[in-house]
């Protein structure tokens, strides 16, 4: 593709991306993901609200019968506004765009990240492991959570997030919630505990945890997959359809509901421990006083996981910066405005549904590497941008869990 190379070369190794929005037809947005007010429903009221902006992706929505061809796939944008999907950037490109690391073990770019924000929380429900995600052709979906405080200026109707079980819950209890799914409200998060969010702080959620996300603006680092199912049948006073229940199971499966208390991970979600170990805070990545010289301070923010990682950077007000990584990764802008390799960058107060901005980019492993100039062009705000990478990041080689973690 002429155009994708002009604009892989033009960009130095770095590819401007367009807003890509995902609605969910069982959620009302929450309204902070700075998507015109007009255009929340820009799709039509049976597809639903528009409550997602999904980063760097080359994975489809899974959103029903409705859902049209590539719809959550990311565009490239190319001279003269011209639009290629990621997918086939990633096809086109491949190891000098994500790497000869996870080219040579995915031939694809196995994660995407997105704004997840909904007025209400989403019932407890789980995303499966490998081995019962590969039975209906998918992959497994590990994925974490950071709240930005850009995107929370009010935090919705319920910001408390159910994870897991209470130590000592049985099998026989939670089959006994499924087995009542059609009958209302089946109270599975009697059974459960719920956790306050707070913004600036994050929690790893693996494949096989149950969990019933709060009301919170979630930015969402996940594996490259859209598998899951409901576990709870009423939530917000909203009634789910059972077919969420039994969604993502062999058809064989469906009915039986040893499977689904077999795709739970029965020992992570009864964890009595499971803060200490899975609650995440901002983890420096360098010594705050060597960044502070650099004109940056950077943390990370998800780093439990294996299979995703993100930082957060901030420039300093009239400062300069270049900052290396030893991977590709997509970035969103969050706050502020300046140049990236002399590329704008900008962060909109307001974005209509279907216009082009300059707040989404791909950088390339060896752009990555060589080092990006970040430019902040503001004497007085802040330039603070998120960043997510793809499995094994080989600069993630020290648990922040066993460091000097930010309180």
């Amino acid at each position: 593709m002429k155009e994708l190379k002009l604009a892989f070369e033009s960009g130095n190794g770095i590819l401007r991306l367009a807003p890509n929005w995902v609605p969910r037809s069982f959620c009302i947005p929450g309204r902070r993901i700075k998507l015109h007010p007009d255009d929340y429903y820009a799709l039509g009221g049976e597809r639903g609200g528009i409550d997602e902006r999904w980063f760097a992706s080359t994975t489809p929505a899974d959103n029903g019968p409705l859902t049209p061809k590539d719809e959550g796939v990311s565009r490239v944008v190319c001279e003269h506004d011209e639009l290629v999907t990621l997918r086939d950037a990633v096809e086109e490109l491949g190891a000098d765009l994500i790497g000869e690391r996870l080219w040579n073990k995915y031939h694809a770019w196995p994660i995407f990240s997105k704004f997840f924000d909904n007025l209400g929380p989403l019932p407890h429900h789980i995303h499966h492991r490998d081995r019962h995600a590969k039975l209906v052709g998918q992959r497994g979906k590990p994925e974490c959570y950071y709240f930005p405080p850009q995107v929370n200026n009010h935090g919705g109707h319920f910001p408390y997030t159910f994870f897991g079980l209470e130590p000592g819950t049985t099998k026989d209890q939670v089959r006994e919630c499924l087995k009542n799914f059609t009958k209302g409200d089946n109270k599975l998060t009697n059974l459960s505990r719920a956790y306050r969010l707070e913004p600036g702080t994050g929690w790893d959620v693996p494949p096989g945890l149950l969990h019933a996300p709060g009301s919170l603006c979630t930015y969402e680092p996940q594996a490259a997959s859209d598998v899951y199912a409901m576990y709870q049948s009423l939530v917000d006073n909203q009634i789910v359809p059972e077919s969420l229940l039994w969604k993502d199971c062999p058809k064989d499966k469906v009915g039986d509901y040893d499977y689904l208390l077999d795709v739970i991970d029965w020992e992570l979600n009864v964890d009595p421990e499971l803060k200490a170990h899975r609650f995440m805070s901002p983890c420096p990545v360098r010594p705050e006083a060597e960044m502070r010289e650099d004109g940056c301070r950077e943390v990370w923010i998800c780093y439990k996981s294996d299979a995703v990682s993100a930082k957060e950077l901030t420039v300093l007000p009239g400062r300069t910066t270049v900052i290396r990584d030893s991977a590709a990764y997509g970035l969103i802008m969050m706050q502020g405005h300046g140049t990236l390799n002399g590329l704008k960058l900008e962060t909109p107060a307001l974005i209509r549904f279907g216009q082009l901005t300059y707040d989404e980019y791909f950088v390339s492993e060896q752009a990555a590497r060589e080092g990006v100039r970040i430019v902040n062009e503001s004497p007085s705000d802040p330039l603070v941008m998120l960043k997510h990478f793809g499995p094994a990041n080989p600069d993630l080689n020290v648990r922040c869990s066993e460091r000097n973690v930010l309180q």
